[in-house]
């Protein structure tokens, strides 16, 4: 029942039944809604930012997330910069594949080199892409590594490494693009989170939890210190897919062979298989990793101060949404409290 009362105050509906309170639309824009949700729809379809091409980077682009919606916001006629390491080295072929791709549907996208561990490298990309077209609107942070294991197994400097690609990257990135972005009084930080940072948490993924969280609440900082220079944000809640992202099977593992293998032989020696039979039982077979670029696409062509702040897919509905409605209401109704209702939304500049 607390379940239910929650799901419709605090957000936009679950399967569309309940469309946002009036305490939420006071809330100016700030809104959490789950990706079935029809009234996302139906704004995405009304408003003049439809048909109108973007500049886009979208990091961590060789596969996952980053991969389809590169793909996915090309075909929808932006100009798309799929970014990735390598492009040179081990990834040369997915560079081809996003060349062959752009042929292949005439669409505007590029393979562009871009480390995300370097901060040369992100400056050189993003001065590239302002350089070739005189802007840059849209941001998509999906560089990511995941990590499998139980927690102590892996070593701190293990730790700094997933964090320097999973948070410190998405920092990076902002440090280059968003002169431009604040330079042009408007734009949009698309951040791809992990409903693993606030919903249901399973064993032996809590490195790889921890760097989300970490992401998260840096993109909620960011979204209320940029609002009045025009840049609004949209973070995307994706759950666990099982299939068309290898979530798994690129994980990083525990460099401490030994603890793992305690952990292994001991007392939660069934605790790895079980969680992952029972997350691939939760989702229905039908998931498909693609309608998260899809959504991507529609937050870019909803109207400008429309977009919802957070985007929910929840293939074995684990809750997220439920706790960062609460979270996010929470910090609306601060803002209010002390002045500063109105970054909340971000202003329209010109």
């Amino acid at each position: 029942m607390a379940s239910r009362i929650f799901r419709r105050r605090f957000l936009a509906g679950r399967r569309g039944r309940y469309r946002p309170t009036d305490l939420v639309r006071q809330r100016r824009g700030h809104l959490s809604v789950r990706c079935d949700e029809p009234w996302f729809r139906e704004q995405s379809k009304n408003g003049s930012d439809i048909g109108m091409r973007k500049i886009i980077v979208v990091t961590g682009a060789s596969n996952g997330f980053g991969r389809l919606a590169s793909n996915a916001l090309a075909r929808a006629g932006h100009t798309v910069y799929a970014s990735m390491r390598e492009t040179t080295g081990r990834n040369a072929s997915r560079a081809a594949e996003v060349k062959a791709f752009a042929r292949q549907h005439s669409a505007d996208l590029h393979a562009i080199e871009l480390d995300v561990t370097s901060q040369e490298s992100v400056n050189a990309a993003i001065a590239e892409i302002i350089s070739r077209n005189n802007q840059l609107d849209v941001v998509v942070h999906s560089a990511n590594h995941t990590a499998y294991g139980p927690a102590e197994a892996f070593t701190p400097e293990q730790l700094a490494q997933l964090y320097d690609t999973n948070v410190l990257g998405a920092q990076r990135v902002n440090r280059a693009a968003l002169p431009q972005l604040r330079k042009q009084g408007q734009g949009l930080l698309v951040w791809v989170s992990s409903s693993g940072t606030r919903g249901g948490t399973p064993p032996y993924l809590g490195p790889y939890f921890a760097t989300k969280a970490a992401m998260d609440a840096l993109a909620v900082s960011y979204a209320g210190e940029l609002a009045r220079w025009g840049i609004e944000t949209t973070i995307i809640v994706p759950g666990s897919f099982t299939k068309g992202t290898n979530y798994y099977a690129h994980s990083g593992r525990p460099a401490d062979a030994v603890r793992a293998e305690e952990y292994a032989d001991g007392p939660t020696a069934d605790i790895s298989e079980i969680t992952l039979r029972g997350l691939a039982a939760l989702g229905p077979t039908d998931a498909d990793p693609q309608a998260v670029a899809d959504a991507i696409v529609e937050v870019i062509d909803t109207p400008f101060g429309s977009r919802p702040f957070r985007v929910h897919f929840e293939p074995s509905d684990d809750g997220a949404a439920i706790v960062n409605g609460v979270a996010d209401r929470a910090r609306a109704e601060l803002l209010q409290l002390i002045g500063l209702e109105d970054i909340l939304k971000p202003t329209i500049i010109g």
